[in-house]
């Protein structure tokens, strides 16, 4: 399976990095989207499945609307109402929620401490 996710900004797609392969391409929308930029995003994602992990605050809200649009076909991940936005999410929610969304093949786990 060939994915991609979109995210916000290049905080949010670091902090999806510490839980993510490296094969996992990690696309940003870098704020405000005009109709040049959705046509990047589309040639950039190609035929690949679509994955939408954006802020819930009312900026990610409406970039999720006009991607909703563009990739109609999108799996949308959510984060918590009261986290800091994607960046802000805790790596452990991040895995719950990728989990969820049926990405558990390409996900990295934190190694448990040694015991002592």
């Amino acid at each position: 399976m060939s994915i991609v996710i979109i995210v916000e900004g290049k905080n949010d797609r670091s902090r999806l990095r510490r839980v993510l392969r490296p094969e996992i391409e990690i696309l940003c929308t870098f704020g405000t989207l005009n109709s040049l930029k959705l046509e990047g995003l589309r040639r950039a994602v190609g035929s690949r499945d679509v994955y939408l992990y954006l802020d819930n605050d009312s900026s990610g809200r409406k970039i999720r609307s006009m991607l909703r649009d563009v990739f109609p076909d999108a799996e949308h991940i959510y984060t918590r109402r009261g986290y800091a936005g994607v960046e802000g999410t805790p790596d452990e929610y991040n895995l719950i929620q990728l989990e969820k969304a049926g990405l558990e093949e390409f996900l990295i786990y934190p190694e448990a401490p040694p015991y002592s």
